[in-house]
């Protein structure tokens, strides 16, 4: 069961951002347990409880954070201490208790930070962030939608309900997958220090090159002979353009991130 002493790390990020490798990561540090083997999709614990309605009720991948009603604050009816206990009760069961670091990871909790720190107060958020292009494009063979700007908008969806929440969240931390994969060891000595780990996290399960594929399509359809790809490429990134600068990105360009205030 989980106790006082335990600390509760909640992971959140889109998907394809990038959150299951960082929690592999995470879970590979002898004070942390996170989930493995459970014999659900990517281990995460939405589908380890019947509290809260999962990402697939309000569309799933590309497309839950479009629904209002899938980001939960501590306004919810769901909020109380029963379904606290019942929560920390189903994730017990996957969990190594004897360890002091309990990881939860899911992609809605990038819409829910609010609602998880009422439950439990004392926890930790750390969300994973990735280049809107790069998730958009790799998303797009999961979600239930042949429309790029859906994809898209449900980036700037869930990543703008995050910024909207930060200010009320007393322990969070923002990874950028970029930064990640370019400096592994300096974001997880940031992350270790974070939450008070002792000893590095582990980083050799980290792969890079995981984006190349879809940084080609894009470059593809900026000089492609179609004009129907070139103006689907002008388009996106004249619509787009101005609000991934605000998340520190450019939509012309894959390679390098600026920093973001939340």
């Amino acid at each position: 069961m989980i106790s006082e002493t335990h600390q509760l790390v909640f992971v959140g990020g889109l998907h394809r951002s990038g959150t299951t490798p960082f929690a592999r990561c995470l879970a590979a540090h002898p004070m942390v347990s996170g989930f493995s083997n459970t014999g659900v999709d990517e281990d995460e614990g939405q589908h380890l409880q019947d509290v809260m309605p999962t990402g697939q009720a309000f569309g799933g991948p590309g497309r839950f954070a479009l629904d209002p009603a899938s980001a939960l604050t501590e306004a919810s009816p769901l909020v109380s201490a029963d379904n606290a206990r019942r929560l920390a009760d189903q994730w017990s069961r996957h969990w190594d208790t004897s360890r002091p670091v309990l990881l939860e990871k899911s992609p809605p909790n990038i819409v829910r930070m609010r609602f998880l720190q009422a439950l439990f107060p004392s926890a930790s958020f750390i969300m994973v962030v990735r280049h809107p292009v790069i998730v958009s494009l790799s998303t797009k063979k999961w979600a239930k939608t042949s429309s790029y700007d859906r994809l898209f908008d449900n980036w700037f969806a869930a990543h703008d309900t995050m910024r909207r929440d930060a200010p009320f969240i007393e322990r969070l931390q923002v990874v950028k997958y970029e930064d990640l994969v370019l400096s592994p060891d300096d974001v997880l000595a940031e992350t270790a220090s974070f939450l008070n780990l002792d000893g590095a996290i582990p980083s050799d399960s980290l792969q890079v090159g995981r984006s190349s594929s879809y940084e080609q399509t894009w470059d593809d359809w900026r000089h492609s002979a179609n004009p129907v790809a070139r103006l689907r490429f002008n388009r996106l990134i004249r619509k787009y353009g101005d609000r991934a600068a605000q998340f520190g990105y450019r939509m012309d360009r894959l390679h390098g991130t600026e920093p973001f205030t939340i």
